[in-house]
């Protein structure tokens, strides 16, 4: 991850630019909420190293150690642990600045059992990121990659006020550091760009690039492929300075005339692979890119970068446009086509990628130039922590606006399923197995869920019940059911109406209970002279005592035995009278539509032959003739 030098300076400066560019510090929250003296919201800088939690967050006790406060040696050198105790908060250790690398102390400070580590600024200034050294600063580069605390660095005077509280007045200071916002989460797709770098001798920090891209390809293809991700490759190229494009040096490391150079890969221009061998490279991957993306497959870049870091490596002596072409027509893709967007790099002419790239470099609205490589741009918002794949899975997860990310940022290994606590302080039927709790990447929310077609509404916390027409096919809609005697009763009515209503010979909630309710007792029904009441489950049984035979239960009354035989004649008079009516209605219905077809007919048959009449009337017409 080197810091870009002589050549993006001169390049800025062209562009308009302070020799600086528009560096952006990406920052997240860090919230004291211990003492009151100190309680309040600060900003400070993420760490370009270890693993930031993107989305989340985690508290812990601040300790200043009392020997190695710029923790550039090893704390068991002093016998100094920041190991937590069982139950207790994690240790956030706060250090100096200065010394040594960032990295050496944030190294220090996680084998010694801190959980994140806080640089104070030793100046008034404002904040800047903390980097990881060049390779030849440090002979052990390499543990850089091994760091997984998360890091910040704060102000010079937030610094000292929080010593001042640790020495004096023997207080505690807990701190909240968030990163919920650390990374713009707008909708339900992500956009990142990887700013990268074909050159692969660069040490460790290139390996680490080239193992991320092996190791994060798979993962990187799914989300392309399912569109839930749109990747852009990105390179960055400099401008030689017109008073140096007839020197060996821009001659070495720039083609197109100076327009797009690259830094000498060993540093040495007497040996080995020139810079403009590493453009040309970089311009063959933005081109396969741009190609591969042009006929629906965007995702066979990552294919190609592995698989062209494996098969053609500088060290091997493969870093060629032969074997790149290889690769390329092992992946069946048009060599000419790229050839073509490749262009003649020996023209005096634009190259109109590199000059795309070239403009992208320069950062638009908050995003700031890109002046660090590799970097990720996600959402437009400058990722800083360790190029890992689950480090930066995780930011791309934490991108996505909450409850629209895909499974795989769900996953045991990406985060904590809330829900798995307490149910996540939501509502839920645990004899349904229906819960209201619904697992995101930044915690959980409570929502009335749908099952089986079937929608539940509700505050989602204390309440959700069923809803619709299919409401009680899911556990009965949450109502009472129950079955005795081979009959059974529900309170959950299937005609889109809310809650629960016990049914007819039932009271209660409808929820909980619904019981049987005694019509006899009550004198609610079966209360004619000479009636016998029963009661029996949800219902009743009435019969007739003496001579008294039938009971109507629509009337409540009982019909005797000895009814009159005029009494019968009347009601069989009535009931034929009843049946000829239905009779002749019938008929007069069935004269009348048949009636009414007819003249259809005729209208119909008229519009394609005359009728007799119509020819009659006709030749009247026409005075016979």
């Amino acid at each position: 991850m080197r810091k870009l030098g002589f050549w993006v300076c001169f390049w800025f400066l062209l562009n308009g630019s302070s020799c600086l560019g528009k560096f952006n510090v990406e920052k997240n929250s860090l919230r004291i909420t211990a003492p009151n003296s100190l309680k309040d919201t600060y900003e400070c800088a993420i760490g370009n190293f270890g693993i930031p939690q993107y989305g989340g967050s985690m508290m812990g006790t601040v300790v200043y150690p009392s020997s190695n406060q710029n923790s550039c040696k090893n704390f068991d050198d002093f016998s100094i642990s920041f190991k937590s105790q069982p139950g207790s908060q994690p240790i956030f250790i706060l250090v100096d600045r200065g010394d040594c690398f960032f990295t050496l102390k944030a190294w220090n400070a996680q084998n010694a059992g801190a959980a994140a580590i806080l640089v104070a600024d030793d100046i008034s200034e404002p904040l800047i990121t903390m980097d990881i050294p060049e390779e030849e600063g440090d002979s052990r580069s390499d543990y850089f990659q091994n760091i997984t605390i998360p890091s910040a660095l704060i102000n010079q005077s937030l610094g000292n006020s929080i010593k001042k509280v640790l020495s004096s007045n023997n207080e505690r200071v807990i701190i909240s550091l968030d990163w919920k916002e650390a990374l713009p989460h707008p909708d339900d797709r992500v956009e990142y760009e990887f700013w990268t770098n074909s050159n692969d001798e660069c040490g460790p920090k290139c390996l680490n690039q080239i193992n991320f891209v092996k190791n994060f390809k798979g993962t990187a293809q799914i989300l392309e492929q399912k569109g839930y991700t749109q990747f852009t490759p990105r390179y960055i190229t400099w401008i030689c300075p017109e008073e140096f494009l007839l020197t060996n040096q821009c001659k070495s490391q720039c083609i197109n005339h100076g327009r797009y150079c690259a830094p000498d890969p060993e540093q040495d221009f007497t040996k080995g692979y020139e810079g403009k061998d590493v453009v040309l490279q970089n311009l063959r991957q933005a081109c396969f890119f741009k190609i591969s993306n042009e006929t629906g497959k965007p995702w066979l870049w990552w294919d190609y970068v592995t698989d062209f870091s494996i098969r053609c490596s500088m060290k091997e002596q493969k870093y060629t446009t032969d074997c790149a072409n290889e690769v390329i027509k092992s992946l069946s893709m048009d060599v000419k086509e790229i050839e073509k967007c490749i262009g003649n790099p020996d023209a005096d002419e634009e190259n109109q990628v590199l000059k795309a790239e070239q403009e992208a470099q320069i950062g638009k609205g908050s995003r700031g130039d890109v002046t660090i490589l590799p970097t990720l741009v996600i959402n437009n918002g400058q990722y800083r922590g360790k190029l890992d794949k689950s480090a930066v899975l995780k930011a791309i997860c934490a991108s996505f606006q909450e409850r629209t990310e895909p499974a795989l940022c769900l996953s045991e290994d990406i985060e904590t399923n809330e829900c798995l606590q307490n149910n996540g302080g939501c509502w839920q039927d645990k004899a349904a197995n229906i819960t209201a709790c619904r697992d995101t990447f930044r915690g959980r929310v409570c929502e009335c869920p749908i099952v089986q077609g079937v929608m539940f509404v509700g505050d989602g916390y204390t309440h959700c019940e069923a809803s619709g027409a299919l409401q009680c096919a899911v556990n009965n809609g949450g109502c009472w059911r129950e079955t005795q005697e081979d009959k059974t009763y529900s309170a959950c009515l299937d005609n889109n109406s809310k809650g629960c209503t016990c049914p007819l010979g039932f009271k209660g909630d409808g929820v909980h209970t619904c019981q049987d309710i005694d019509e006899c007792k009550e004198k609610t029904a079966c209360t004619c002279s000479g009636c016998k009441c029963k009661n029996t489950w949800g219902s009743y049984e009435c019969s007739c005592s003496g001579n008294n035979l039938f009971y109507l239960r629509e009337l409540d009354t009982c019909i005797g035995k000895d009814v009159k035989t005029e009494s019968w004649s009347t009601i069989w008079v009535v009931i034929l009278g009843l049946a000829a009516i239905g009779i002749g209605g019938y008929a007069i219905y069935k004269y009348r539509i048949r009636s009414f077809m007819d003249s259809e007919i005729r209208v119909i048959m008229a519009q394609y032959m005359p009728l007799d009449s119509q020819v009659e009337e006709h030749l009247l017409s026409r005075g016979g003739v």
